[in-house]
């Protein structure tokens, strides 16, 4: 190769690197708490229904097997629809991409809160969804842009802190407010929340042009040429599948099981993300040494923690306790399963995170929709059994690939 051109080409590089970070080191760590208010807004909207089934499904006349479709159809948008808006969306400067998911995601809060039926309300989750799988694909990755690339790992933990506050914070909150004002005031809250975000968003996220990025035929062909990422893909979809199935039905299991009252269940909710806080910063210690140990002992945790909600879960203190584990098993996996994605492809980061959301979204949807099948058909307890079941799949097939030798679902470090 000549000299000159190599030379020109470090350049080039060298002015594209200053020019994406002409601000300060203080509108980078600002921007990254932008980005983590923004998964903080996603992700409680997604799951808010985990906290208000019972009144949703009071009001609107329907079960509550049913109304868990609330979660089920924003999975499968936030899933299936992510690879590809991703890959369209590849020349477009990141910063407006993510001001326009926001905006998505106020106006659909808006239109919840005020929809007079229940399929105006399924509608308007599917189109949200579509806007939170995009998220989840750019938003660690425009984090870790922002800062100084030694920063960029401390970058990532941040934002996914943001996970941890809408366990600890936001579903607790939106419980509290729904018992408090009902759950169409909570969606309009939830709203203006969004708003706020997106003009946080506009004011101190500098312009970021899309890189990395590459076309559709080449993010579905990612995981056919990659083994190590196809494993860690099959393990994500078999965790999420059980711990969603359960979670989703975790207040009508609480109400029958423990008699618990909506304010002990928001308190339990927020002993959950309280434990979800500490997972992720256990993990966030461990996993860069023991990643796949570590993956190991969270899937253990929530499996045990399952079971034994099953068993003793009637007794006074257990619910809190076990909630507690629960969330510290949830909150140390969902460290690892980024920290594995980004092991797997470090070239091909967005590309790989959004099949990552493609299978987590769509585990969600799936999750939640057999949870509801067997909430319906079978009883609550049941959902939890199925949970018990497919996160114990999840540990087995990462057992048995130790036992091989080579990482089913994790690095080997």
């Amino acid at each position: 190769m000549d000299t000159n051109t190599t030379t020109d080409e470090t350049i080039r590089g060298d002015a594209a690197v200053r020019e994406e970070r002409p601000h300060s080191a203080l509108r980078g760590w600002l921007g990254v708490a932008a980005i983590t208010a923004s998964l903080f807004a996603f992700l409680t909207t997604e799951l808010m229904p985990v906290g208000i089934l019972t009144p949703v499904s009071t009001s609107l006349g329907i079960s509550v097997g049913v109304a868990g479709l609330m979660v089920t159809v924003y999975g499968v948008s936030a899933g299936l629809g992510v690879p590809f808006i991703v890959a369209w969306s590849r020349r477009v400067n990141r910063r407006v991409l993510l001001s326009a998911l926001l905006a998505v995601l106020a106006a659909g809060n808006l239109v919840t809160a005020v929809s007079p039926n229940y399929p105006l309300v399924l509608a308007t989750r599917l189109t949200m969804g579509f806007a939170s799988g995009v998220f989840w694909a750019i938003g660690v990755s425009m984090a870790m842009r922002l800062v100084p690339e030694r920063q960029a790992s401390r970058a990532a933990a941040v934002v996914m802190s943001g996970i941890s506050i809408a366990a600890v914070v936001g579903m607790p909150l939106g419980t509290f407010l729904e018992d408090l004002t009902g759950w169409r005031t909570t969606f309009l809250i939830w709203s203006g929340l969004s708003a706020l975000v997106f003009l946080a968003v506009a004011a101190v996220i500098p312009s970021l042009p899309s890189r990395n990025a590459v076309p559709v035929r080449e993010v579905f062909a990612l995981p056919l040429r990659n083994v190590r990422l196809r494993s860690v893909m099959f393990t994500v979809v078999l965790f999420v599948l059980g711990h969603f199935g359960a979670y989703t039905f975790v207040r009508p299991f609480l109400e029958g099981d423990s008699d618990a009252s909506p304010a002990s269940i928001t308190g339990l909710l927020m002993a959950y993300g309280i434990g979800g806080a500490l997972g992720n910063f256990i993990a966030g210690h461990t996993a860069s040494r023991h990643l796949r140990a570590t993956f190991v002992t969270a899937c253990s945790g929530l499996v045990a923690s399952l079971l034994l909600l099953l068993t003793v879960g009637h007794w006074t203190a257990a619910p809190v306790v076990l909630l507690v584990v629960w969330g510290v098993s949830f909150g140390a996996w969902q460290l690892c399963q980024v920290n594995m994605t980004l092991a797997a492809a470090p070239d091909t980061f967005e590309a790989a995170m959004s099949l990552n959301t493609l299978a987590y979204n769509t585990s969600i949807a799936v999750g939640a929709l057999f949870g509801g099948l067997f909430a319906d058909h079978l009883g609550v307890r049941s959902v939890l059994w199925f949970g018990a079941a497919l996160t114990a799949a999840s540990l087995l097939v990462t057992l048995a690939g130790v036992r091989r030798g080579r990482p089913a679902s994790a690095d080997a470090r």
